[in-house]
């Protein structure tokens, strides 16, 4: 499994969040990732690898792609500027062949510092009522913020989903 996202987008902290959700909070800050970044989530019964690859690898995340049965995409929906970039991130994404039978989640991360309309707007903005009728994958949305744990019981559960 892959997470994928533009730089910022908030990765690694909703990683760390879903490792270890008592050790992240308003105080909690992480770097950019150069390169990659393996992490282990283990819940009662289940664990799984997830391999991060930061957003400034992006012209190589392809090389990444082989085998891949399910991409975490996350972007910052409390950056309206990054949104339009990440859309065509996003899309490349889909439209590789390598990841045509794959499962997709489109985590709108950071929506503890986002307003309600933003998540409209951001949806908007990445056209995804259009594209989920454009693409053969199955897309599932989560609004998540990694600080207050919006959305991480979802994101388990789609991450226990089997493929």
């Amino acid at each position: 499994m892959l997470c994928l996202g533009p730089v910022g987008s908030g990765k690694t902290l909703l990683l760390k969040k879903l490792q270890h959700s008592e050790n992240v909070d308003c105080t909690s800050s992480s770097v950019p990732t150069v390169g990659t970044n393996i992490c282990t989530i283990k819940r009662q019964n289940f664990t799984m690898t997830i391999r991060e690859l930061g957003g400034t690898i992006a012209p190589l995340w392809k090389q990444y792609f082989n085998g891949v049965l399910k991409v975490m995409y996350v972007v910052d929906a409390s950056n309206l500027c990054q949104i339009s970039a990440a859309g065509v991130l996003f899309y490349e994404v889909l439209a590789n062949p390598l990841l045509k039978d794959a499962k997709f989640l489109l985590v709108l991360s950071k929506m503890d510092v986002s307003y309600r309309q933003m998540r409209n707007e951001a949806l908007l903005m990445l056209q995804v009522s259009k594209l989920q009728h454009e693409v053969q994958q199955n897309i599932q949305i989560v609004e998540a913020s990694a600080i207050s744990g919006v959305g991480c019981n979802e994101i388990y559960e789609w991450l226990m989903k089997m493929f």
